[in-house]
């Protein structure tokens, strides 16, 4: 939703600060006072192309700036391109766009406060806003979007993810047919690189935890010499003595002796003999175990060579296939899976083969049943539609949705009485299009959303024949038709906020009322604002439906004896909103402002009856608390 819009040096604009929010809006005034420059504001703002020209006269540059709240579903769409792009905003739920137009250098845009290409921008306000006029913004007149469009209107979304699901493994099936049927000069040679790598891991004979042994026996054989050398002079102080130089053992004998006769004459001395007696034995123990260690000292510079080339080859076989013993034998065990593998491809083959046919075969079923469904629910959408239409004097007006097939040798498999490629559905039922011939593959593509491609059509005028809406008449006949599929299509449309420029031209005030109704309609749901519509108007029928009634005015200032034209808004209500309205009716006096005071109190009086319709019954309310 756009709550606040800002604009500086645009076109006749010099400075417009707008703060907006749900319900309807309408934009009033006089022809060339600048109404439809807002609405460019916002299309520059959202990604639209632009050249200096749109820089006010006198000025360096052109800015546009617009803050948009985000509802839960675009949160969900726009948050992870932010994320991706290191964009994210210091509120998760607001976004800050921006677009700088200079004189004869580059066009700035921002989104969050930092710069971003033309084409960024564009993918992220993608969605954001509907605006019905030249503008490629229409989402309705994007083909694409018009298959999901018919799914959410017709309540198939779970349908739709199970054909998703069975797309997803279908495709899995196929990457590993892919992967199997490489070609054989390829696959000979992988089988021979993978049995070379498997016989020199094997050939190893390794075993997790041997280098950690080497490495410790490696340096007592590099220095046993020394290691003798050093033990001996150990053992030989702990226990071999003289007369002049005894052990250490000997002299612990020695102080033994006459503290066991002290502890006998004072046995407070007991604990501390017995810590002696302790000392010696322990040190008895470690000439054991010095002499223990000494005796497995060996000098055996073959010994020494061999632990040396046994490391060597450890770490040669971890350079090429891992970062230790364990990774590499892991290694070793996953390439005799791959080799067991491409020798049993052949039996891996066709038992993909069948899966994947049966898996075609469940997928057929399942998008032939979504496909009818969507048929049945495009010829009521149809018959809505057409009734919008007349409703907005537009009787002679037909709406159609052309299903259609694409013929595909790799594709979903056609039921053997399917005779048909293409189907129109309209007010008058389902046609079947496009007669499969016998030479024709039964075959047809498929994605994540089905084998169908939808494309609404529409003929505007009595005698003409259904086209591609991309090619209806522009102008107000189109904001017609535009909010004719608004108005049903209502809940299945994710865009929350839309812009109608002119929507009123070639209608009268009968029909203005009407199409005044249907606006504020779409921003109603269940009798709480929902959507935000905008409509910059002439008629005041229509007019007098707004929430919130804008009046775009033009103002002459002089200026160091030259005279500027700027535009300028007005909110108004009460009396200010009466005068304009009545000036819109063609008058200035008294009648005409009855006539506007009385339009205005039949519009309060039609929406408290829609919401008092709309709004949920005490009943209805106690049952689901209950």
């Amino acid at each position: 939703m756009l709550v606040e819009l800002r604009i500086r040096d645009f076109a006749i604009i010099d400075a417009l600060d707008l703060r907006l929010g749900p319900g309807l809006t309408v934009l009033t005034g006089e022809t060339g006072a600048g109404k439809s420059i807002i609405v460019e504001a916002v299309e520059l703002v959202l990604g639209e192309w632009a050249d200096s020209t749109v820089v006010r006269t006198g000025a360096d540059r052109a800015l546009v700036e617009a803050v948009f709240r985000l509802e839960e579903d675009q949160r969900g769409k726009i948050l992870p391109l932010l994320a991706r792009e290191g964009l994210e905003g210091d509120e998760q739920e607001l976004l800050l766009l921006g677009r700088e137009v200079r004189l004869n250098r580059r066009n700035i845009c921002r989104v969050n406060g930092r710069t971003v290409t033309l084409a960024l921008l564009r993918e992220i306000t993608e969605g954001l806003v509907d605006i019905h006029g030249q503008s490629e913004h229409l989402s309705l007149l994007r083909v694409p979007e018009h298959l999901s469009l018919m799914d959410r209107y017709a309540g198939l979304g779970a349908l739709r993810e199970k054909v998703a699901h069975l797309v997803s493994r279908i495709e899995d099936v196929r990457m590993d047919l892919v992967a199997l049927r490489r070609d054989e000069r390829e696959l000979a040679h992988r089988t021979d690189l993978l049995e070379f790598q498997i016989d020199e891991i094997s050939s190893a004979g390794l075993e997790v935890g041997e280098d950690d042994i080497l490495l410790e026996e490696r340096p007592r054989l590099a220095n046993a010499e020394r290691l003798a050398e050093l033990t001996n002079e150990v053992t030989a102080t702990i226990e071999q003595g003289e007369r002049q130089n005894p052990s250490a053992v000997d002299l612990l004998s020695t102080a033994l002796r006459p503290l066991a006769e002290a502890a006998r004459l004072d046995p407070s001395l007991s604990a501390i003999l017995e810590e002696a007696e302790s000392i010696s034995f322990q040190l008895e123990e470690l000439g054991r175990q010095v002499r223990h260690y000494q005796a497995g000292i060996e000098y055996n510079p073959r010994r020494l060579r061999e632990v040396e080339e046994r490391l060597s080859l450890i770490r040669r076989l971890e350079r090429k296939y891992g970062e230790s013993i364990h990774e590499v034998l892991d290694y070793a065990e996953e390439a005799s899976r791959e080799l067991d593998a491409i020798k049993h491809s052949d039996e891996r083959i066709e038992e993909l083969e069948e899966q994947e046919e049966q898996l075609l075969a469940e997928l057929s079923s399942l998008t032939l049943d979504l496909s009818r469904q969507r048929r049945q629910a495009a010829v009521e959408l149809t018959r809505r539609v057409e009734d919008q239409l007349g409703d907005l004097l537009m009787d002679g007006a037909r709406f159609g949705v052309r299903f259609g097939w694409r013929q595909d040798p790799d594709g979903v498999p056609l039921a053997p009485s399917a005779s048909n490629l293409a189907f129109l559905a309209s007010s008058s039922g389902v046609q079947a299009l496009e007669t499969l011939q016998e030479q024709d593959v039964r075959r047809v593509a498929f994605d994540a959303s089905g084998i169908d491609r939808a494309e609404f059509l529409v003929s505007a005028n009595p005698g003409e024949p259904l086209k591609p809406m991309v090619k209806i008449a522009s102008g107000g006949e189109t904001s017609r038709l535009m909010l004719a599929l608004k108005a049903v299509l209502s809940q299945a449309d994710e865009i929350r906020t839309l812009i109608f420029d002119e929507i009123d031209q070639g209608i009268g005030g009968r029909v203005g009322a009407t199409v005044g109704e249907k606006l504020w309609g779409l921003t109603v749901d269940r009798g709480l604002p929902s959507r935000q519509v905008f409509c910059v108007t002439h008629l005041p029928q229509l007019a007098g439906f707004g929430d919130r009634h804008l009046c775009v005015e033009k103002e002459t200032l002089r200026s160091d004896g030259q005279e500027r034209t700027v535009t300028r808004v007005r909110t108004l209500d009460g009396e200010g909103r009466i005068s304009e309205l009545s000036q819109m009716l063609g008058g200035t006096g008294e009648p005409a402002r009855r006539s506007a005071a009385a339009m205005l109190q039949e519009v309060a009086r039609r929406k408290r009856q829609v919401s008092l319709e709309e709004a949920p019954t005490a009943s209805a309310i106690a049952g689901q608390e209950g």
